[in-house]
């Protein structure tokens, strides 16, 4: 494609609908569209793998729905859907496929890539799994002093880290509770200082989690639990019992003494963000045992089958991500918000600041042009309730405009007097309170009910106002079980590639992030080596490396 074809994104006619359509929609309140039309709930609500999506409280109308979707199959999107399941080369940059689907992947229905169908290997995969977590829980596999083991730490970062532990965390209820789980990533010394304060070596297992493992941060957190290891009763002999490692480099990990049947496949047709559903999620699946592991797996695929074969109108992750698209683009929201009214998931936010950020931050198009219109947004967001008495106010009455997700199960896993109900009803009121707002006229009456005089009334009233018409969906399910964890985070996974299709970016590569590790290289041996000039270093980035050395390695 051409800089100046026509069939640029911003060039479209679906586009300029938009537009124009948008020019439309601006003095439209959602109050208003709700005053006009008692149906409008049902009218703008869908199912689908368990969860049930409300996005009645979007500044949109049918007509709204109906551009996006225009612009969605201008875009090619149902064609782009069945590529990835079919295991076409959707990661362009790197000539790979994107195939995390088929790691939740249960029917007979093979994926073939480079001319071999990889579920046989999925499915040993998930055998070996089975096998290995048996062991762990079963007390078959013991530690040097033929102790059970009581404590399991992961090692690993980015996609080996925030997945499992944010699936470990929503899903506590599960926990059998016969190990303990902790995760490191942090190249922080604290990190990992704070957890071995807290566990014993005859009775810990570690998880060495990394594709390559080269990760800097991972190999440094490896090496100083080995070294723990072996200054507390260990061995180089007896790392073969307490070490497990995920990882594409069998080699390496064989040399670091971990026995080569103590090592799980990682491939390179799934992306790190994409991976707690592979050995990757072993840490998971010995804290929750194989089987709710496995119904996490169902979760997803489910969402995958209602994603691939779901009309775009009815389908969770399309509709989410076209109204994504639509704020984002058309309307100025350079962000978006993720309120889980869940305090075990509570992490949800930060995977998925990975999951998006990461995918769709890119300012090329899969062409390499140069792209005009803005793409990924910043994700951000935390546990709901505690948000209200914090950012909810930015929410409510700042400038700028992020859209939010309200995420809340109907029922709890710890039923206190009317505390769930209490939830729900702050849940309710903080989607509410952002679409209908309150006018100055409301707010002056209100006053005046206080007892107030005019010219109270009028200091205050327009420090009362709320603007209202800001943008929410609420997702909902019945209870935050394997399932339904399973299905949210793969609904989110595919909302990311749809809009990923829409701005037409390679979702499934992430060089920004292979820029920073590059430097580092060279800047670690400048700290190490006293050398702060020649090269490509500036001049701040040297004056800093003075000032550390100043602190750590004083001239003799």
């Amino acid at each position: 494609m051409t800089k100046d074809s026509p069939t640029r994104l911003t060039e479209r006619p679906e586009w300029q609908a938009l537009k124009d359509h948008q020019k439309a929609m601006n003095k439209v309140h959602m109050k208003e569209l709700f005053d006009q039309d008692s149906t409008r709930f049902e009218r703008f609500f869908a199912k689908g793998a368990g969860l049930s999506l409300d996005y009645s409280k979007n500044r949109m109308v049918d007509e709204t729905l109906d551009k996006l979707m225009a612009l969605a199959r201008s875009c090619q999107l149902p064609a782009k859907i069945d590529a990835m399941f079919r295991g076409e080369r959707i990661n362009v940059s790197e000539h790979r496929p994107a195939l995390h689907v088929a790691l939740r992947n249960s029917s007979d229905e093979g994926i073939t890539v480079d001319g071999t169908d990889i579920m046989p290997e999925v499915r040993r995969t998930l055998a070996r799994m089975e096998e290995f977590v048996w062991r762990i829980l079963s007390n078959q596999w013991r530690g040097f002093a033929n102790k059970p083991f009581t404590d399991v730490v992961s090692i690993g970062i980015g996609g080996s880290f925030l997945g499992p532990k944010l699936v470990s965390e929503a899903l506590r209820p599960y926990w059998h509770g016969n190990l303990k789980c902790h995760y490191v990533a942090n190249i922080d010394g604290t990190d990992i200082s704070e957890v071995l304060r807290r566990i014993n070596p005859e009775t810990t297992l570690f998880l060495i989690q990394s594709k390559s493992f080269r990760t800097q941060e991972t190999l440094e957190n490896t090496e100083v639990a080995r070294q723990w290891f072996l200054s507390n009763g260990g061995s180089q002999e007896l790392i073969s019992k307490h070490f497990v490692a995920v990882t594409a480099n069998t080699a390496e990990a064989v040399e670091f003494g971990i026995a080569e049947e103590n090592i799980f496949p990682m491939w390179d047709w799934v992306g790190g963000r994409y991976s707690l559903w592979s050995a990757i999620g072993l840490p998971t699946a010995l804290t929750l045992g194989m089987d709710n592991f496995r119904a996490l797996l169902a979760g997803a695929e489910a969402m995958d089958n209602h994603f691939r074969s779901t009309p775009l109108e009815d389908n969770l992750p399309v509709l989410t991500a076209l109204l994504g698209v639509w704020y984002g683009n058309f309307w100025g929201a350079d962000a978006h918000t993720i309120l889980p009214y869940d305090h075990y998931m509570r992490g949800l936010p930060a995977h998925l600041q990975q999951v998006d950020m990461e995918s769709n931050g890119k300012c090329v198009t899969q062409g390499g042009e140069p792209i005009d219109y803005e793409t990924g947004p910043i994700i951000w967001g935390g546990a709901g309730a505690n948000g209200q008495h914090a950012y909810h106010q930015l929410l409510h009455q700042g400038t700028k405009l992020s859209p939010a997700d309200f995420i809340i199960p109907l029922r709890s896993h710890n039923p206190i007097a009317d505390h769930h109900a209490i939830l729900f009803a702050n849940c309710l009121s903080q989607s509410q309170a952002l679409m209908q707002g309150k006018t100055e006229e409301e707010a002056r009456a209100e006053l005046a009910s206080q007892g107030l005089g005019a010219d109270e009334i009028n200091r205050l009233a327009p420090h009362k106002v709320i603007p209202g018409n800001k943008p929410s969906n609420t997702l909902l399910f019945e209870r935050a079980t394997p399932q339904a964890v399973g299905a949210l985070v793969a609904l989110y996974e595919h909302r990311t590639f749809v809009q990923g299709v829409i701005w037409d970016v390679d979702s499934f590569d992430q060089w920004g992030v292979e820029l920073g590790k590059q430097l580092g290289k060279g800047i670690l041996d400048r700290i190490l080596e006293g050398e702060t000039t020649g090269g490509s270093t500036d001049s701040s980035t040297a004056g800093l490396i003075r000032m550390f050395r100043s602190r750590h390695m004083p001239e003799s």
